[in-house]
């Protein structure tokens, strides 16, 4: 099968490594649009779940991604600079760099024999025609899914919070929350490392304290002291370092939950952001983007002809992926409706954090919520 893969994130990446182990016969080329080494982003996340598939699957990349990442097993939450409270979390987690983990990917696709072809940039089917597949791994503001929106149903719920991806060179023992109580209201960080000396800051607030800050009008370097100032106990003197933004200016997002109808239209096909969305505060995406493509090469050597395949695919996938849209949305929500909970004592606020996932949690008074929980784990 000849293979054309648009885009080189994890998952176009992941799918032709996982394509070429299934049969090395198959003629795949990623083509990504960038210069190589120019990813986006600081550092990504997964737990002990994925990791165990990817040795199952893939073991000689599993064992290169394991020796980039940093483990953690323990969250800290800090709040309004007073109280710390820590829990073990239930399974491990794992940070390393998105250009880490995309190296490893790359190198590994080249050596099973996969092009990787980089300023190649493919805004349609067209250009690709002689191949039997297309691989549609361009990411949430996928070209090759714009194209024919109509036709795959394409659906964007834009949440209320506005958020900042940033790096530090304050590197975390653990995984770090931190919320910091400011005159227009709550402003608060997600903070992990991933690698021995860079950690991930994911700043987020309401747009009301936003605006209040007047972080709506400040560029990035403004933006930044700002916030190193907010955050200074949690950073401990380090800098925030930015994505250095055309113009100088701040990169403030609201977050984008895509959804789309279809994720197949004749021989082409969505994987990855192409197709679905989860809200950062669950840490999902890279996971669920790796499992696109496992479910997908899966599919495709099921014994159908390619159409009855795809269809498959989209059919086992999407049901996975909606579960996890829900509890995103969920987590989103929490943070989104911070004040509910955070007049609670700190360790009471901590402990429904960590059960933001919950489907009744919106609908039971907090406090009452989390007597009921303490009189369960009494009783267990």
């Amino acid at each position: 099968m000849k293979v054309a893969c648009v885009g080189g994130g994890p998952a176009s990446l992941y799918f032709s490594i996982l394509m070429k182990l299934v049969d090395p016969s198959h003629d795949i080329t990623v083509h990504e649009r960038n210069p190589a080494g120019s990813t986006h982003g600081w550092g990504v996340t997964y737990l002990d779940e994925l990791f165990g598939d990817l040795h199952n699957v893939d073991p000689e990349s599993a064992r290169a991604i394991g020796e980039s990442s940093v483990r953690w097993d323990t969250e800290v939450a800090h709040f309004d600079g007073h109280t710390t409270v820590a829990s073990q979390t239930e399974a491990n987690g794992y940070g390393i760099g998105r250009q880490r983990m995309l190296d490893i990917l790359t190198d590994r696709a080249r050596a099973l024999g996969v092009r990787v072809e980089f300023d190649c940039e493919i805004s349609a089917e067209e250009e690709v025609a002689d191949a039997d597949l297309v691989v549609a791994g361009d990411g949430v503001n996928s070209v090759m899914r714009e194209r024919h929106a109509d036709h795959f149903g394409t659906k964007v719920e834009v949440g209320r919070n506005v958020y900042m991806w940033l790096g530090t060179t304050k590197v975390f023992e653990t995984f770090v929350f931190a919320f910091v109580q400011t005159p227009h209201g709550w402003i608060w960080c997600y903070g992990y490392r991933f690698d021995e000396n860079h950690s991930t800051c994911v700043v987020e607030c309401s747009p009301e304290t936003w605006r209040g800050l007047g972080l709506d009008q400040a560029n990035e370097a403004d933006s930044l002291a700002v916030l190193e100032k907010l955050f200074a106990d949690t950073l401990d003197g380090h800098p925030l370092v930015g994505r250095s933004q055309p113009g100088g200016t701040a990169h403030w997002l609201n977050f984008r939950t895509l959804t789309n109808r279809r994720w197949q239209r004749g021989n082409l096909v969505l994987v990855g952001d192409a197709a679905h969305t989860t809200h950062y505060s669950i840490g999902a995406g890279t996971a669920l983007a790796l499992g696109d493509s496992a479910f997908l090469v899966r599919a495709l050597h099921s014994g159908m002809p390619l159409q009855s395949a795809l269809v498959r695919y989209e059919r086992e996938r999407k049901a996975v992926i909606l579960s996890a849209q829900r509890t995103a949305r969920r987590s989103a929500r929490w943070y989104e409706n911070l004040p509910r909970y955070i007049g609670l004592p700190p360790e009471q606020v901590f402990t429904l954090l960590c059960q933001r996932h919950s489907a009744l949690l919106p609908h039971v008074p907090p406090r009452l919520y989390y007597r009921a929980g303490r009189l369960v784990e009494l009783a267990g």
